[in-house]
């Protein structure tokens, strides 16, 4: 699979999240290692979720894992906070607004 074959099943699954219930800007960007390699961004400004392929420079934290992983986490399968436990998801920037990548998840599904 190519990244721009990951980035659409993602931009696919979570093409209904719902983040009218947040309020507070979010810039997240995914630097996705392995045979997937590529970097994309969600955001959510004024409760509008949108997401990119494209690198975001005044982001508020970057994860940096596999496509595998990604797709674990967007399940519901691994949770964010394990997946950073267990070395599989890294994390770098504000740690209170990346908590909000759960609700992210849990919104999209």
């Amino acid at each position: 699979m190519t990244y721009a074959d990951f980035f659409a099943e993602m931009k696919g699954r979570f093409a209904g999240t719902d983040a009218s219930g947040i309020q507070e800007h979010l810039a997240f960007q995914f630097n996705i290692t392995g045979e997937e390699q590529g970097i994309f961004y969600i955001e959510v400004k004024d409760g509008v979720f949108s997401m990119e392929p494209y690198e975001y420079f005044d982001r508020d934290a970057v994860f940096t894992c596999s496509a595998d992983t990604l797709r674990k986490l967007a399940d519901g399968k691994l949770d964010p906070i394990l997946a950073v436990t267990l070395q599989k998801l890294k994390v770098e920037g504000n740690i209170d607004k990346a908590l909000r990548l759960k609700d992210l998840i849990k919104s999209h599904r």
